[in-house]
């Protein structure tokens, strides 16, 4: 029976570290599915998922966990499957402004209060074109409960952009 893992791994970023996941995960006879891997500032972030073999669970466990004497800190969680959801509608979420402190936290709060679940997302601060300013830029994905109001929540998104002067699209996926 294969066994479903979901782990991150977070370290200072060198050469190899890729490789050497991967090798611990092939050698013992792993599968690796999927994954979002970066540096962020001087480290290495990553999260993956891979099928092993379930009686080969233990030992790959330990020996991700020998990891730390090289710097790099592995947590590794089953990955239940569980039951089949409902078919949730999806919606892609876009924001670009001026860099300033509260604009996650302020979004994310939003979309919470509407039981909007955040599946993937991507900030980057970057120098502006023309003036040379950090711009704040974020692209979400979302997934919206048959229960969440889209005109209360689109409200409170267009008032946020307005109170941190930024640009805020968010645009409801026909084909998620």
């Amino acid at each position: 029976m294969q066994v479903s893992l979901v782990m991150t791994v977070i370290g200072k970023d060198r050469p190899g570290l890729v490789d050497t996941m991967a090798r611990l995960v092939a050698e013992h006879d792993g599968n690796w599915l999927e994954s979002r891997m970066c540096r962020l500032g001087g480290e290495f972030a990553g999260i993956l998922r891979v099928h092993v073999p379930g009686s080969k669970e233990p030992a790959l466990v330990q020996a991700l966990k020998t990891l730390a004497s090289q710097g790099l800190t592995v947590v590794v969680c089953s990955d239940q499957v569980l039951p089949a959801v409902k078919a949730r509608r999806m919606a892609r979420l876009e924001v670009v402004g001026q860099d300033r402190p509260g604009i996650v936290r302020q979004i994310s709060h939003a979309l919470a209060g509407q039981g909007v679940n955040v599946e993937e997302l991507e900030t980057e601060c970057a120098s502006a074109p023309m003036s040379g300013e950090m711009l704040f830029k974020a692209q979400a994905h979302v997934q919206i409960p048959e229960s969440c109001n889209l005109a209360q929540l689109r409200q409170e998104l267009e008032k946020i952009a307005s109170d941190l002067f930024v640009d805020v699209h968010f645009e409801e996926l026909t084909d998620p």
